[in-house]
């Protein structure tokens, strides 16, 4: 099968953001999706460290140190763009101020729970920092990640045994051999990779999934 690759998930999400949607794209692979926004659809990026109007990384030797992300990325301003104290920028994050959420995660839930920040290992470094309150507070929460461990477990569970960051809140998953829409306690999974059926998936995954009809 073809898997998609970091890039190419990335791109896929991106197509789905809709002109003049506020949004939040989260620490580690959500922040590519960044460097797929069409140029002509007008986007507004949120970082939760104070910064709206963020734009793709700048080319190599043009960082700019005073302008990073909240994962502490160098990012560039997109004319218009604004700084705030992160009081405020918590607050329009907790006060449904953004139309979508793109986050990374450790598991999700068929209820789309979300468990992202702690794997619960004794050796692990739970850091939570933003993503309970993008969970809760962003009026859709798209997931990006592989769908299987490096152990070939699935991510996409029946019921998350990690810590939990959200309660179903989820509603699309993009990983790298499909996408999944949470509906309902129901899966649907729909744009499969070349070479994989929704029978292979569900083997994949353990789950009972639907298939999304066009």
């Amino acid at each position: 099968m073809n898997k998609l690759n970091r890039n190419q998930i990335a791109a896929r999400v991106a197509q789905d953001i809709p002109e003049g949607a506020y949004v939040n794209l989260g620490i580690g692979l959500p922040t590519l999706v960044a460097n797929h926004l069409p140029a002509d659809r007008e986007i507004f990026l949120h970082s939760e460290n104070g910064l709206l109007g963020m734009g793709p990384a700048p080319e190599p030797g043009k960082e700019d140190p005073d302008l990073i992300n909240a994962g502490k990325q160098p990012v560039t301003l997109l004319p218009g763009g604004a700084f705030f104290h992160h009081a405020d920028s918590f607050a329009m994050m907790r006060g449904g101020h953004l139309d979508i959420c793109v986050l990374g995660a450790f598991q999700v839930s068929c209820k789309g729970d979300l468990a992202n920040w702690h794997t619960g290992e004794p050796d692990a470094i739970p850091a939570v920092g933003g993503a309970m309150d993008l969970a809760i507070g962003a009026k859709q929460v798209f997931v990006m990640m592989d769908l299987l461990t490096k152990t070939g477990q699935s991510k996409l569970v029946e019921q998350c045994t990690y810590p939990l960051t959200g309660v179903g809140c989820v509603s699309r998953v993009y990983t790298d051999l499909a996408i999944f829409d949470i509906k309902d306690g129901e899966v649907y999974a729909s744009e499969l990779v070349e070479g994989l059926n929704l029978e292979e998936l569900c083997t994949l995954t353990g789950l009972d999934l639907k298939q999304k009809m066009a």
